[in-house]
C-alpha cells in the first residue's frame, strides 16, 4: 500500500516543460492574468517532487505563503513517514501491547480516517500493513518474491480490527504484538489538503497543490473554469493511441494510482507495490485508478483501496462515497485493455479508447 515514490500513472498539472525546468530549480514563475500574477515553486518534500501553484497580487505574497505550505508537508511528513527513524510512526513501533499511547493531531486525523476507510471497503485499506510492505521493499530491491514463511508470520501482525483510536483521549492502542503502520497510501493527499488550507489561510484561495500522483485544486484560475488536469494512464506505449484525460477541476481532490514504476516482475507475473492485505502479496493486473474528490486525502486513499478491490467492487465503494467519481484502466489477463467509469465521471474529448464501462443507471457504455 506504500505509496511513497507515487510518480506511477501521474495526475499531473498540463503545463510547458520550459516553464517546468524553471519551477524545479526553485525560481517563482510570474503570468500575467488580469490582476493576479500566476507563481509557481516546487520543493523536494516526503521524497517527492510536490509542486505549488498560486494566484497572487505580489510576489512576496506568494513565496510567504508557498514557503508556510511546504513547511507544513515537511512538519506531517516528520509525524507519518516511515522511513525516518525519528518519526512519530517510527516510534509506535516500540509502543507496549494493550497500553493507549497519546498521539499528535496529524496522526489521529489521518488514522480516524484510514480506520473508517478500512471499515468501509471490509478491510482492503489497512494502515497496519506495515510489517508487510518492509518485505515487499526488500523484495524489489533484491529482486525476488518474499520469504513465504516470514509472509505468512507478517500477516500476523496485520489488521485494522486489533488498532483502536480513543477520540475523547487522542490515543492510541495496538492490541497484537509487531503491529507497525504504513501511511503510503493516504498521507500525501492529506499533505497536499493541509499545505493548501495554509495557502487559503494567506487569502490565495486560487492554489494547486500537487505531490506527485495526489493533488488538490482551490478556486478556478482568474477567467478560466477551473484548473486544467492531465490524468495520464501507461498501459499504451507513448504514442498517437495514447492520449491523455484532461478534466478541468476546482475545489476538489484528485488521485491516481498504479503500478508503473513500483513493481515486481517474477516468472512473468507483475507484482504491484500496492499490497493486499489480506493476502499479503501485490496485486497482478497492471492498470491505473484515478479518483475525484471532496479532499485529495479521501481521493488518494480511495485510489489505493479501488486498485486492491478491482472495478466490481471498487464501483460498489465510490457508489457509496459522497461526491466521489473514478477511473479505472486495466490491463486483463488476454491482453485486452478495459476501462470502467463510475456513473458521473466527466468524460473528456481525449478519453482514453477502450473498452467503456460504466456503474449506475446514468452512465454511458460505448
Amino acid at each position: 500500500m506504500s505509496r511513497r515514490h507515487g510518480n506511477w500513472f501521474k495526475s499531473r498539472l498540463a503545463i510547458a516543460s520550459l516553464l517546468a525546468c524553471f519551477a524545479f530549480h526553485g525560481l517563482p514563475l510570474a503570468i500575467a492574468a488580469d490582476k493576479l500574477e500566476r507563481f509557481e515553486f516546487v520543493q523536494i518534500r516526503m521524497g517527492i517532487p510536490v509542486r505549488i501553484v498560486v494566484y497572487a497580487d505580489q510576489q512576496t505574497t506568494a513565496i510567504q505563503a508557498s514557503d508556510a505550505a511546504f513547511e507544513r508537508i515537511r512538519k506531517i511528513d516528520r509525524t507519518l513517514s516511515d522511513y525516518d527513524p525519528d518519526s512519530e510512526v517510527r516510534k509506535l513501533t516500540t509502543a507496549p501491547v494493550g497500553k493507549p499511547v497519546l498521539i499528535s493531531d496529524d496522526l489521529f486525523t489521518v488514522a480516524t480516517a484510514a480506520q473508517q476507510l478500512s471499515h468501509q471497503s471490509q478491510g482492503a485499506f489497512d494502515i497496519t500493513v506495515g510489517p508487510i510492505v518492509k518485505l515487499w521493499r526488500v523484495a524489489r530491491r533484491k529482486h525476488v518474491l518474499p520469504d513465504e514463511h516470514l509472509l505468512k508470520e507478517s500477516l500476523q501482525h496485520v489488521g485494522s480490527q486489533f488498532l483502536e483510536l480513543d477520540a475523547h483521549h487522542r490515543t492510541i492502542t495496538f492490541n497484537r504484538p509487531g503491529m507497525q503502520l504504513d501511511f503510503g497510501g493516504i498521507a500525501k493527499g492529506y499533505a497536499a489538503d493541509e499545505a493548501y488550507r495554509v495557502l487559503k489561510a494567506h487569502n490565495l484561495s486560487c492554489a494547486l497543490v500537487a505531490a506527485a500522483g495526489d493533488i488538490r485544486v482551490g478556486d478556478p484560475p482568474p477567467g478560466t473554469a477551473g484548473w486544467r488536469v492531465e490524468v495520464e494512464e501507461r498501459i499504451k506505449p507513448p504514442g498517437p493511441e495514447r492520449k491523455p484525460v484532461i478534466l478541468t477541476l476546482s475545489n476538489c481532490g484528485i488521485s491516481t494510482s498504479g503500478d508503473t514504476y513500483q513493481y515486481l516482475e517474477i516468472d512473468g507475473v507483475r507484482y504491484s507495490h500496492i499490497v493486499d492485505p489480506k493476502t499479503g502479496l501485490g496485486i497482478t493486473t497492471p492498470g491505473s485508478v484515478t479518483v475525484l474528490a471532496p479532499t485529495a486525502m479521501q481521493a488518494d486513499g480511495l485510489a489505493s483501496t479501488v486498485s486492491i478491490l478491482g472495478p466490481e467492487h471498487g464501483l460498489e465503494l465510490i457508489r457509496e462515497s459522497p461526491q466521489t467519481e473514478a477511473l479505472i484502466v486495466r490491463l486483463e489477463q488476454d491482453g485486452t485493455r478495459s476501462v470502467n467509469r463510475s456513473a458521473h465521471w466527466p468524460v473528456s474529448p481525449n478519453s482514453p479508447p477502450g473498452n467503456h464501462k460504466s456503474s449506475g443507471q446514468n452512465g454511458q457504455q460505448n
